[in-house]
This record gives structure tokens, sequence and C-alpha cells, in this order.
């Protein structure tokens, strides 16, 4: 391994890249930790840490959005917003053909996406965090004794001026266009999805408190009830966490390779094509996408839930909330398989098309053997899709709940560590692990050298 980073660092445009990621990283962690200039970050702690069920929402949006909704710092939206104004015009092409067009046009169709896809971005930015901040400002916290208000702002009266909420979001929504400037800068001059890693940074930044909340719950010996963590856990755990990596890793790498024929073209005195490939159809070909739709379709109705039972006589609310949208119940777990299931299969259909390969292949010359080219050819790759769909959904839904029965059983209290082992915390951190891996294999490969999980020199 050290003569692998040792070969690594000895390539000059490699090394270049790896430096300039890092330091761009780190100016994003660095934005990390400064507030909006109205907040009082002690306070506004106090404040999301006895705000119980929409604190706890808001940090389940967190993990998979990049976002600092505890602090609310410059860049407390993260970089959501430009995902969802990516997956909407990515839905948007199904259905406008301009749209589709564009995509299809190479480079400048992308350019051209991308632009939009900032504007968009801009706009998304600028409704988030004004009624953040407009929630923010009617917002007290009364955990105290004796029922005192820690207001969390620096603003003395519940009432937020104008120049002030105009501030906040002008900062904030600066905050993200600079992440969106960072992540391209990242793809451009750095190595890896700029975005991707930005999202990861984030997701990692929260191991060091979450390890610590842990440790402090380790005992020496055996569990001798649920908040301890004995050896006997602690090993069962680590066990755990391997299984899960690896078959995350399978699952994502996971292939179904067609093959295909090419047709034999004579010119002259030569024979050209004829030769045999594959295609490849991946496994989990939505990735993690059905977990952030699944989990923002149910955020909704637990958010507004636990919004109206806080400080309020609603009994009915409240057994609603108890018995379906909380994350640990049965009804729950398997409302949120159904919606994994159903956004694998609608993801799939959006992102792959049959047709669209077939002509392709088509085109070039080439053949699935046993199916004519054609509409044949698309409808045997839309079953064999189906098929595949349906693993890696069943993989995706049982690494989807593993956090919520970890957390239940083997570390109550600690939702932020049990994401590890499992969920949208870990598919993003391995897919872009095994990426960022790719890349780095790319520029060896091309010197003549090993990747880095080949073995020799």
């Amino acid at each position: 391994m050290f003569q692998k980073i040792r070969i690594i660092l000895s390539i000059k445009e490699l090394r270049q890249k790896i430096f300039m990621t890092l330091a761009l990283l780190a100016i994003y962690r660095i934005g990390w930790w400064i507030p909006l200039p109205i907040v009082d970050v002690g306070k506004m702690q106090a404040m999301w840490r006895h705000n119980g069920g929409v604190a706890e929402v808001m940090s389940q949006v967190a993990v998979f959005t990049g976002a600092q909704f505890e602090s609310l710092t410059i860049f407390g939206l993260g970089i959501m917003p430009y995902i969802s104004a990516s997956i909407i015009f990515q839905l948007m092409a199904t259905v406008f053909d301009k749209l589709k067009a564009l995509q299809k046009e190479g480079e400048s169709g992308r350019k051209k996406i991308n632009e939009w896809t900032r504007y968009a971005t801009i706009v998304i930015c600028l409704f988030q965090s004004f009624f953040y901040v407009l929630a923010l400002g009617n917002t007290s916290m009364t955990g105290d004794p004796g029922g005192v208000y820690n207001e969390a702002l620096l603003y003395p009266d519940k009432t937020l001026p104008w120049a002030w909420i105009f501030t906040a979001v002008v900062v904030m929504t600066s905050g993200t266009a600079f992440l969106m400037w960072l992540g391209e800068q990242i793809d451009e001059y750095g190595i890896g999805n700029g975005i991707s890693l930005l999202i990861m940074a984030g997701i990692i930044a929260n191991l060091p408190s979450a390890l610590t909340k842990l440790g402090g719950r380790a005992v020496l010996g055996f569990s001798s009830g649920t908040q301890q963590l004995g050896v006997d856990k602690l090993l069962l755990l680590s066990v755990l966490f391997v299984a899960v990596v690896v078959g995350v890793i399978y699952i994502t790498k996971g292939q179904r390779r067609i093959p295909t024929q090419s047709a034999k073209h004579v010119r002259g005195r030569q024979t050209f094509g004829g030769g045999r490939q594959y295609l490849p159809l991946k496994v989990n070909q939505a990735g993690v996408m059905p977990i952030i739709f699944a989990s923002s379709l149910l955020l909704f109705p637990q958010a507004i839930l636990s919004y109206l039972t806080t400080g309020s006589n609603a009994p009915y609310l409240v057994k609603i909330l108890d018995n379906i949208f909380q994350r640990q119940t049965f009804t729950y777990i398997l409302i949120f398989i159904a919606l994994i299931y159903f956004f694998c299969y609608f993801w799939t259909a959006v992102t792959f098309n049959p047709k669209d390969i077939a002509d392709n292949l088509k085109n070039y010359g080439s053949f699935i053997q046993g199916h004519r080219p054609g509409s044949a050819t698309a409808a045997y790759l839309e079953k064999v899709m189906k098929h595949i769909t349906y693993v890696g959904a069943s993989f995706i839904a049982l690494i989807a709940v593993l956090p919520n029965i970890i957390s239940t059983l083997l570390i109550p209290d600690n939702f932020m560590l049990a994401n590890f082992f499992g969920g949208t915390s870990l598919l993003i951190v391995v897919s872009v692990i095994i990426d960022l891996v790719d890349k780095i294999d790319s520029h060896l490969v091309m010197r003549n050298y090993k990747g880095l999980l080949e073995r020799g020199k």
C-alpha cells in the first residue's frame, strides 16, 4: 500500500489533482463553521437540542444534503438545492422534447442544461433560505427551568427586521452558489466528482462526534443493558460493518453482462468487426436516489406532525406520529421499503432507455444473439432490467432499514453512527470512494502501473 502511495505521489499531474481536491475540501470545511451574522451559535444549538422531533427530522435531512441546520452557517443549505435542480431537469427531459434533444447534442447541450440548472438552483436557494430564516425568527426554545425563553438570534426582538432577513437569505444563497463553484473546480482541476465529494465530506465529518458518543457507552466485559456497549456488541458491530461494506461494494459494482455480436464488414481484402463484446447493465442502476426520494417523502408528514404536536394537546396526532411515522415502528419500515421499490423502478425507467440502447446497437452494426435488432432487442433489455432491478431494490431496501434496526437494538439514541452501517450515508460514501479509486486507477494504468486494488508493481 505504501508503495502505491509513493507511486501516486510521484506522478506530478495526479499529485497536483489530489492536493487541489484536498485544498478545496478544506475550504468547504472552513465555511462549515462560519455562522450567519444573525445567529448565536450556542443558543442555536441549545434550541436545536430542545426541539425534539423537528430537530431529529432535520438531522435526517442533513445526512444526505451536506447541510448544517444545527448551527446555521453560511453553507447551511448544503448542496441539496443544486441536486434538486439537477433532478428536476432530468425528470423534465423525459417529458419535454427540447431538453431531450439537448441531452443528445453532447458537450454543447450538457453545458446549456448545466447553465439552466445553476439558475434554478439560485431560485430554489432563495425560497428555501427565506422560509427557513423566517421560521427561525418565530422560533423560541422553552426547555430551561422556569420557562425562560432563550432566543437563537442575536437580534433581541422576536421579529427580525427585513434587512437582517435579506442579509441571511443572500449569504445562504451565496454559500450554496459557492459550493457549486467548488464542485466544478474539483471536477476541472481536482480528481473525482466534486459535488459527491462535498456531500461525502459532510457525512464523514459527523463520524468523530458519533464515535465519541459511542465511546461514552463502551464498557469492559459484556453488555449488561441496552445503553451499554460491551465487547460482544462492539465485536458484532465490527463484523456487521465489514459485511455491509463488502455487500454494498459487491452490489454497486455488480453487472449483468449481455453478450453482443458485431457484424463483419469487408473492405477490400480486410475484414473488420465480427467481434464479441458485452453490454453491461448495472444491478443498482438507480444508485442512492431511491433512498433519498423515499426518505424525503416520509420526512414531510413526519416534520409536519412533529411541529403540530410540539407543545399542543392533540393525542390523535401524537398517536399517528408514534405508530406510523417513527422510524423504529414496523409500519414505517414497511412504507419505507415499499417506497424504495417504487422509486428504484421509477428512477431506472427515467435513466435507462432500452429503445435508445437498441437503436445505438443497430446503428453500430451490433446485435444480441437470438433477438432481432430494434424493438425486439429493446423489449429484451427492458425485461432483463426489470429482473435485475428487483435484486438491486431488495438489497437497497435491506441497507436502508439497517440503521433503524441497529439504532433500536444495538446503539439506541445514536442514529448518526447507525447511518454508517447502512442507509444513505454508507451508499454515498462507498459509491464516491469507488468512483475516486477508478479515477486514480485510470491515471495509473495510463502510465503502465497497476491499479490501487491490483497486486504487483
